[in-house]
């Protein structure tokens, strides 16, 4: 049984007001699936973008080289397709081309059959009023359950 390998992307959820989110595979070559397994991959600065014959990319997602791989190792930041039904790929490219909406990866993680899964939402950038309420709204909260902790 393997650990389970949970990578976040903590910053997204900050910077972007999630709408929608879906589950894609990712299509992985050579020893990335192991790199993932040891949790060496980040999604922090990655995002989704479409190509010209529709396919859904995620783009600036790092997973660090596989220590025991020898030529055949794969490149860190290459460009990785997303694997999605196409009646999701179609309404997705529509939100973003008509609406002006982003697709941000959201959390990386594996299945209990070992495949490596990507969770990507649906979003639209806050501005930086939205952005000082949440981290107000955070602050009351964590105020509150303190409060509440002292007199139980």
């Amino acid at each position: 049984m393997q650990p389970k390998i949970n990578i976040r992307n903590k910053k997204a959820r900050f910077e972007y007001e999630i709408l929608d989110t879906y589950v894609a595979g990712i299509q992985l070559t050579g020893t990335e699936i192991k790199s993932i397994r040891a949790s060496k991959a980040r999604i922090t600065e990655s995002f989704c973008e479409f190509n010209e014959k529709g396919e859904l990319f995620a783009i600036n997602m790092f997973i660090e080289e596989y220590i025991n791989g020898n030529i055949y190792n794969h490149k860190p930041k290459s460009e990785r397709r997303l694997l999605l039904n196409k009646r999701e790929l179609k309404k997705l490219q529509k939100e973003v081309q008509n609406v002006g909406l982003t697709i941000v990866p959201l959390k990386l993680f594996l299945t209990d059959k070992g495949w490596a899964k990507l969770e990507i939402g649906l979003a639209k950038g806050k501005k930086l009023y939205d952005k000082r309420e949440t981290l107000k709204d955070r602050d009351s909260k964590r105020n509150l359950d303190r409060i509440k902790k002292i007199y139980k």
